[in-house]
């Protein structure tokens, strides 16, 4: 991949089930470095083209890349590049989060010398020092994300695909995990791709955004590049909310 190829990216790409069309020409980019907003409602195709960008799902046509790899011929080199956060994450509860951890980490055949001090990082990194011995079956909802968030930070990854990571947090929490997306971006260059409802939040931390409906992307860029298109004027006159309201009801 070379500096100047988008570290993401599609070119109609699509996927049908039967007769349903889940993903229509899907054409984007994203940057290394981004936070890249992925907004639509549910049905949107979202979590159908996560999947295929993660080789989890062949697309019915079109072709994708992802840190210069295909995700359907080089789809094990994908894996060991980026972190997935779905959106319903499941642990064993009787597990602590070391305990948790290390699990994790024998999975990915990481080297015992290595696992140690990776996961005190990741641990510390995201909040859990404290709580690192607790059974995570006691664990809140918000402490089980940043647990994820540090499951997929165990392979010290160069992407993050976030699948609604603050859904059913109360604000604290969000915002914990809001400040913790936006650190790895900034301390560590992690490129994110965020699939979120919660348009207030995309538009804190998100340099670009991408609205799917109905399996096609109907808009791509900046909160200000998308206010001047449909309002005539800069993103600090419209909030991401009204920006996304206006291309939905125009579809």
């Amino acid at each position: 991949m070379t500096a100047t190829e988008s570290i993401i990216k599609t070119e109609a790409l699509s996927k049908r089930y039967n007769h349903q069309t889940a993903v229509e020409a899907l054409s984007f980019g994203v940057e290394e470095g981004e936070i890249f907003g992925f907004l639509g409602p549910n049905g949107a195709g979202k979590t159908t083209t996560l999947l295929m960008l993660l080789g989890l799902t062949r697309p019915s046509e079109g072709t994708a890349s992802v840190c210069g790899f295909d995700p359907q011929r080089r789809a094990m080199e994908i894996k060991r590049l980026v972190g997935y956060l779905p959106e319903n994450v499941g642990y064993y509860g009787e597990m602590d989060a070391v305990q948790t951890l290390e699990f994790i980490a024998d999975l990915n055949g990481m080297d015992k010398k290595d696992m140690g001090w990776r996961i005190e990082d990741v641990i510390n990194l995201v909040g859990l020092g404290d709580s690192a011995t607790k059974k995570v079956g006691a664990y809140s909802r918000g402490m089980k994300q940043r647990l994820g968030i540090a499951e997929v930070l165990l392979k010290n990854p160069k992407v993050l695909f976030l699948d609604e990571p603050t859904l059913g947090l109360d604000p604290d929490g969000a915002i914990r995990i809001i400040e913790l997306i936006q650190s790895l971006n900034r301390e560590r260059n992690i490129t994110v791709l965020l699939s979120s409802h919660h348009l207030h939040q995309v538009q804190k931390i998100s340099h670009r955004v991408g609205i799917m409906i109905k399996g096609k992307m109907v808009a791509e860029g900046s909160i200000d590049q998308l206010a001047r298109e449909k309002f005539g004027v800069g993103g600090k006159e419209y909030t991401l909310e009204e920006i996304y309201l206006k291309y939905f009801q125009e579809v």
